[in-house]
């Protein structure tokens, strides 16, 4: 199975190309979503996290409120280091699980990951390809003022902590630029779907 890692800034456009990629066959994993999972009552990460962070974090039921959570590590680099130890690996087991059923029920077939860090883990390297959405600095900023309710000012900071772009392209296979209209982007990605099962197929 062709393995595949699907990254870029905040606001780029990642989740609208891992969709494109799985309404053309590819297997999606999206780690956001497993990130969540761990953190969810007998999650992976959640029986550390809590113990390291405290009950404060907790709702009345007993679910990790993310929304708390996030506001004790975003200012604090090391906490979010912290966290990061219990939720990547969480993460990772659940992502190895999920590839060793694509890979049973389609040995040839395309699995892609789709995650906001995996240049800066170095996880880019366990890819066969890499595909980065790119767009400029305004349309993210205004994409993610609009999706996330953000002042500017929140946008600029969270872009500022993350790895500049030019230094994101020199790691991928593929750059799909999403700055303009979605039928902009559409063909982008059929041109690199196509690519990708020419290299799985060559792989049969």
């Amino acid at each position: 199975m062709l393995k595949v890692g699907l990254t870029g800034g905040y606001a780029s456009g990642k989740s609208f190309v891992a969709g494109e990629l799985q309404r053309l066959g590819c297997y999606v994993i999206h780690a956001d979503l497993l990130g969540h999972a761990v953190l969810e009552p007998g999650g992976g990460a959640y029986r550390s996290t809590v113990e390291a962070f405290g009950s404060d974090i907790l709702t009345a039921e007993g679910v990790i409120d993310r929304k708390k959570l996030g506001a004790i590590v975003f200012e604090r680099p090391e906490l979010l280091e912290k966290l990061n130890g219990f939720v990547h690996p969480a993460v990772i087991k659940l992502e190895e699980e999920m590839l060793t059923s694509f890979k049973a029920q389609s040995p040839h077939g395309i699995a892609v990951i789709e995650a906001a860090i995996l240049i800066e883990t170095g996880r880019d390297r366990i890819f066969d390809r890499l595909i980065l959405t790119a767009c400029d600095p305004e349309t993210q900023i205004a994409r993610g003022m609009k999706r996330d309710h953000l002042t500017r000012e929140q946008v600029l900071a969270r872009l500022a902590r993350q790895l500049p772009l030019e230094e994101k392209k020199r790691h991928a296979h593929y750059v799909v630029d999403t700055s303009g209209e979605k039928q902009r982007t559409i063909p982008q990605v059929e041109a690199i779907f196509c690519d990708l099962k020419r290299l799985a197929e060559a792989r049969a």
